[in-house]
């Protein structure tokens, strides 16, 4: 629905269904669980703030213009979600104050939990990246916990690994504040979590893109800098040891 917004209003339940993969009574109870008496209520919901202008026409894209198309959508849904900077603001914050920050993603979401620690680690004094999964996961999360850590980051992409949700479940009881950037508002890491991040991923191609969920993981990024006071004065720093040692040929 996230990823068809401006075409859904104007689906039929049984439309809607074929596009998910599901049955139409399921699409039905979607619609009741999020508070409406049923498809036709959530329809006419949507159909009120529906864009004013139609979906642009892709049939004469290929399937790799089609790709981009939708990544292109994608990150036009993440900029008015961060209309609203407020939880992004608040996930920073927390991401700051905690010492040390352990930042989780397997599989799928590994790249992006890595390139989110690589930077991360110019201006935070304690990253701990965990991109591998396995019997230590739970006793890594218990050594962050020790060592005074008061929150995780989890990158969470379909699809999703078990292993991820037990872990943040895990997180949870150790009194972690979990904050997750996933797919989707509705991503089985929803309920393990006590801040999620919605960016949906492009699915067009054999394997998923994840332009929006990098990108709001750099957005994250600069609200954590900015609970961050000696952010700047670390990367001055970097930069002066880089230059000294001839580090970039740039």
């Amino acid at each position: 629905m996230v990823r068809r917004a401006a075409d859904v209003p104007f689906l039929s339940s049984v439309e809607l269904a074929e596009l998910a993969g599901v049955s139409q009574p399921s699409v039905t109870r979607f619609a009741v669980a999020l508070g409406f008496d049923g498809y036709p209520a959530l329809r006419r919901r949507l159909r009120e703030v529906a864009p004013a202008e139609p979906a642009p026409e892709t049939g004469s894209y290929n399937e790799y213009q089609q790709a981009v198309e939708v990544e292109i959508e994608n990150l036009r849904q993440l900029a008015e979600v961060l209309a609203d900077p407020t939880p992004v603001r608040r996930a920073g914050r927390v991401l700051a104050e905690s010492r040390p920050l352990p930042v989780l993603g397997l599989r799928a979401a590994a790249a992006q939990a890595h390139g989110f620690a690589y930077f991360a680690a110019k201006v935070h004094p304690d990253v701990r990246l965990l991109n591998e999964g396995g019997t230590m996961l739970h006793d890594r999360i218990d050594a962050a916990a020790r060592a005074g850590a008061g929150a995780l980051l989890c990158f969470a992409l379909p699809r999703h690994p078990r292993e991820v949700v037990d872990a943040l479940a895990h997180a949870r009881e150790t009194g972690l504040t979990v904050v997750t950037v996933a797919d989707s508002p509705f991503a089985p890491v929803a309920r393990v979590s006590d801040l999620l991040l919605p960016a949906a991923v492009g699915t067009g191609l054999a394997f998923d893109t994840a332009c929006a969920p990098m990108l709001l993981g750099r957005v994250l990024l600069e609200a954590m800098c900015d609970g961050l006071p000696d952010a700047q004065a670390r990367l001055e720093e970097f930069d002066t040891k880089a230059a000294a040692r001839g580090l970039f040929v740039d």
